[in-house]
Formats: C-alpha cells, sequence, structure tokens
C-alpha cells in the first residue's frame, strides 16, 4: 500500500521539474527575441537614416536661383524637398554662408568726445584739424585746413578719414623708402599739402592731431584697412586723361566753389572753399598731387554733397586739369626739375617735370 503513493509524489516531482524547465526555455527564448529585435531594429534605423535626405537639404545653385527673391532659407528647403531634389554628393550649397560684406565704420560723435584732460585734448586736435592755420601757427603755409581733403572733421568714409589712417600705421611708405608712424604721417601732412614745416616730435600740436585721430578709431580694429579708410581707387580710364576734357569739367562743375583760376572763395579770414592750385594750395610733394588720389577723391565726394555723379573719366579728366596747373615747389627739390622728378616723381601718376601745354611743370609759384 506504501508503494502507489511513492509512485505519485515521483511522478509529481517529475511534472514540476519538466514544467520548470519549460518556463526556464521561454525566458532564454523570450530574451533571444527581444535582443535580436533590438539589434535588427537598430541596424534597420541607422539604414533608413543613412539613406534619407536631410531635415534641411541644402540648396544647390538651381534651387537657389528657382527661390523666390528675399525668400527665407525655410521656404527655398521646403521647395527643395517637394520637388524631390536631392543634394548631390560634392555639390556647393547656395546657401553657404559666403564673405560677409563690411560697411563703412561708424566714429563716435562730437558731442560723444568725453570731459575732463582726455577730452581738452581730443578738442583740442579736432579745433587743429578744422581751422589748421589758427590753431597750428608757424606750421602752415598755405590757408588750407586739414579738414578739406579729409571731408566732416575727418568722419567721411572715401576721404581718407581720420579713423582708417590711425589704424593703418605705423607702415611701409614708398614716399619716404621707410616704415613711418602716424605722428610722421601728420609731420609729412603738414610738410606737403599744408605747404608749411613740420612740427617736432611730440609737440603739443601732433599730440592733439594724433589723440583726436585715435579717438576717431575707438571700437576699430587695429591693423585691419576698413572699408572706405581711404580714397576710392579708380581703375585706368578707358580714353588717357585730357586736359582739355578735364577744363570743360571743371568749369561746369568745380569753379563755382573753386574760382575760375582755382583760388578758391574766402570770407574775410576764412577760407570757405580750398584753393586747387596757386600760392595757396598744397605743393607738389603733396599727395593730392598724384593723378589716382585726385581722381579717386573727386568720384567719391565732388562737386561736394554730390560724390559719385561725375563719370570714372570725367573724374580723371579734371584730376588731370588741376593738377596741370602750377603750384608751391615740393620741399624736396633739388635744386633741377629733372632730377627731383627722377627721384620723387617718376610715375605716370605725377605731372612733376612734365611739359604740359608748352610748359614745364614743376618750377614752383615764383
Amino acid at each position: 500500500m506504501n508503494q502507489h503513493p511513492s509512485s505519485a509524489e515521483q511522478t509529481e516531482r517529475e511534472e514540476r521539474r519538466e514544467f520548470a524547465a519549460l518556463q526556464w526555455f521561454a525566458v532564454v527564448v523570450t530574451l533571444i527575441v527581444v535582443i535580436s529585435a533590438l539589434v535588427i531594429g537598430r541596424q534597420i534605423g541607422e539604414e533608413v537614416q543613412n539613406d534619407a535626405p536631410p531635415l534641411h537639404p541644402a540648396r544647390t545653385a538651381t534651387n537657389s536661383a528657382e527661390a523666390p527673391a528675399g525668400g527665407s532659407t525655410k521656404t527655398a528647403s521646403a521647395s527643395a524637398g517637394s520637388s524631390g531634389a536631392v543634394p548631390q554628393p560634392g555639390a556647393q550649397a547656395a546657401s553657404s554662408p559666403g564673405p560677409v560684406k563690411k560697411t563703412a565704420f561708424a566714429p563716435p560723435a562730437a558731442d560723444q568726445i568725453p570731459e575732463g584732460p582726455m577730452g581738452d585734448v581730443i578738442r583740442q586736435g579736432e579745433q587743429i584739424f578744422l581751422h589748421t592755420g589758427a590753431n597750428a601757427k608757424g606750421f602752415v603755409g598755405n590757408t588750407l585746413n586739414c579738414v578739406n581733403c579729409h571731408l566732416d572733421a575727418g568722419r567721411l568714409a572715401n576721404s581718407a578719414p581720420l579713423w582708417g589712417a590711425y589704424l593703418s600705421y605705423p607702415a611701409y611708405r614708398s614716399k619716404t623708402k621707410s616704415v613711418s608712424t602716424f605722428s610722421e604721417r601728420l609731420r609729412g601732412c603738414f610738410m606737403y599739402s599744408m605747404n608749411g614745416k613740420a612740427p617736432p616730435d611730440g609737440h603739443e600740436v601732433l599730440v592733439a592731431l594724433e589723440t583726436y585721430s585715435y579717438w576717431m578709431a575707438k571700437g576699430a580694429t587695429v591693423g585691419e584697412k576698413l572699408p572706405g579708410s581711404g580714397f576710392v581707387k579708380l581703375p585706368a580710364p578707358e580714353k588717357t586723361a585730357d586736359y582739355a576734357r578735364g577744363k570743360a569739367v571743371y568749369e561746369a562743375q568745380c569753379a563755382l566753389c573753386h574760382g575760375a583760376n582755382g583760388e578758391g572763395q574766402r570770407s574775410g579770414d576764412v577760407q570757405v572753399f580750398p584753393p586747387l592750385w596757386g600760392a595757396q594750395s598744397y605743393n607738389w610733394g603733396a599727395g593730392m598731387a598724384d593723378l589716382h588720389n585726385a581722381a579717386g577723391f573727386v568720384k567719391a565726394n565732388m562737386p561736394l554733397s554730390r560724390g559719385n555723379t561725375l563719370s570714372d573719366q570725367q573724374a580723371w579728366d579734371v584730376a588731370q586739369f588741376i593738377d596741370s596747373q602750377e603750384r608751391p615747389q615740393d620741399p624736396r627739390f633739388t635744386g633741377d626739375v629733372a632730377s627731383t622728378r627722377k627721384q620723387f616723381h617718376d610715375t605716370e601718376n605725377s605731372l612733376y617735370g612734365t611739359m604740359v601745354n608748352g610748359k614745364l611743370l614743376g618750377q614752383g609759384i615764383r
């Protein structure tokens, strides 16, 4: 009687072992299925991602041209996607960032000059710049002021503004065959443009002008040539610059302010419009006596307040006419016009030492 219950218990134990084995087998199979699904799903996801176009497809040159003018990047991208266009490998995107167009530097306004000792020197420099003869006595030999060539108190772009000049020095200059500091550059202005003599290095006139220039360049990057920092560089004229054509331009556009004989206009002791040649103008060593400087200045700034109304050819022609007139002698004069030209003026942009209308230029005002 005891044998039968023992067999039942044994059978029950075997069934339990089989059931446990089945449970473990089910768990293992489930794990294998889950892991396989994860691996396969990841591989499929990577393949889809690699084959699919980017969320913001780069526009090719064709897509860019088809996009409406002024349209946003979002609109252009959507158009490319809806047309089914897929960027080709290596194709350059039209939306790739290009060179950033620089704008002219904006110097601080005159009413922003600070108070205190620094501001006092800045204001002194401003007054020397505006009324050079009255505030730099002993160093000026004509009736010009710095502002006659560097317009709007030295602020205006394309008229060699002070903020551009200050940042450009020290620099090598072919004129001096050496590296010049900004102070040395200012001294040259007194010698040539003002037809006077250079203040001694460290003189208060130079310090004030340099301080004013430093303040004007506030916020600009040192050593970087900013747009509008010098004179406009005009391409060579289509026709050789011509005296007769230049005279016609001068009479029509310039004589009203600068006088029929280039003498300028005065109101009492104030030189309202500067003389362009003759005893009271810049001498043969000045930068404006070079045709390319004169033409670039005229093109961008003249007639006053109507810059860029003359053609390039007219600017070259009138520069030719103005710089074909006699003016004070170059202070570097060697005693002989021909040797002085060879040493200091031997370029196609200088009329010094050349014959114009039967007269040898460069003899100076006598």
